[in-house]
């Protein structure tokens, strides 16, 4: 079974800010495939789709994203999923607003929610999808800005950005994530 994982903070407070495009992401999928997150379990909500390239797993872990390795990795225990299976969704300061990044392995790079993914999971060797968010204007400080909400200028890349992190999504349920790499990366 793939794990795909969005990383956000639960809760409307949190709804459509910056660091909660990967929850964005697993809810258009959720949409798309008709396949609400509906179970819950470990601190996470999640459901369980079978699609012709195989079973798949769309997870919003509810811990607040600095929390986020506990229910992942009780899930991944419990449902036996391998690492190589797993792709992490999620905001990056480091990127222009909107383009992808997809990588293999990595240090967690600042991102709270990485370093307790990495914590966790005992490993920096898993599959990530990362969404740039830019860096906050002058004077204005980190957290403050990943917890803002996109500007109306900002939302067609945004809208553009999930559709095509769906997409990625989608070819790597039939695709080694290599080749995912080399389609997405930079789009």
């Amino acid at each position: 079974m793939k794990l795909i994982i969005g990383l956000g903070n639960p809760g409307k407070t949190y709804a459509g800010t910056r660091h909660n495009i990967g929850f964005e992401v697993v809810d258009f999928l959720a949409d798309k495939w008709n396949a609400p997150l509906t179970q819950s379990k470990f601190k996470g909500m999640y459901s369980i789709i079978h699609r012709p390239e195989g079973k798949a797993m769309l997870l919003k872990p509810l811990t607040y994203m600095n929390l986020s390795g506990e229910c992942v990795g009780a899930l991944m225990d419990y449902y036996d999923i391998a690492i190589e299976d797993v792709v992490v969704i999620y905001d990056d300061l480091d990127l222009p607003t909107g383009q992808l990044r997809l990588r293999q392995k990595g240090s967690a790079g600042g991102h709270n929610g990485i370093k307790s993914l990495i914590q966790h999971l005992g490993t920096q060797q898993f599959n990530r999808l990362r969404i740039g968010i830019d860096r906050p204007p002058a004077g204005m400080k980190v957290p403050d800005y990943v917890l803002s909400r996109f500007s109306k200028v900002e939302a067609p890349e945004v809208d553009e950005a999930v559709r095509k992190s769906a997409e990625a999504i989608e070819f790597w349920l039939a695709k080694p994530f290599i080749e995912v790499m080399t389609k997405f990366n930079g789009t």
